[in-house]
């Protein structure tokens, strides 16, 4: 399975968890001239901008390790810039970090939707 195909797969599964927790999906893979936000929600209190990272293993580090300053201020931004589009205040847009790994160790944390081990770190941006 080549990275194209894992990250898609991810955002699927990342969608289906979302769902489960009785999230509303508003907008995938939205883009502007800043660059895409994979996943926008509603989590029935407030908007949710989701940053989907998927990994095989964490054989070339962790998921949230991809994560570094510079892609956060440009996913914060990304944040500003639906917002704006969509008449949302910025400050009520949270963001979070989907972190999801295909061959997850055996004590991974969080839950497994179509095969992938799901982190949800919440408003860690």
């Amino acid at each position: 399975m080549n990275n194209l195909t894992l990250g898609r797969r991810g955002e699927d599964a990342a969608s289906v968890y979302l769902a489960k927790l009785g999230w509303t999906i508003l907008d995938r893979n939205w883009r502007c001239r800043l660059g895409e936000i994979d996943i926008v929600a509603h989590d029935g209190r407030q908007h949710v901008v989701c940053e989907v990272k998927t990994r095989k293993n964490t054989a070339l580090g962790t998921p949230f390790e991809a994560i570094t300053p510079q892609k956060a201020i440009r996913l914060r931004r990304l944040a500003w810039r639906w917002a704006a589009r969509h008449g949302v205040p910025g400050d009520g847009v949270r963001v979070d970090v989907l972190c999801l790994l295909a061959e997850p160790p055996r004590a991974a944390p969080g839950d497994v939707v179509d095969g992938f081990a799901i982190e949800h770190l919440r408003g860690v941006i």
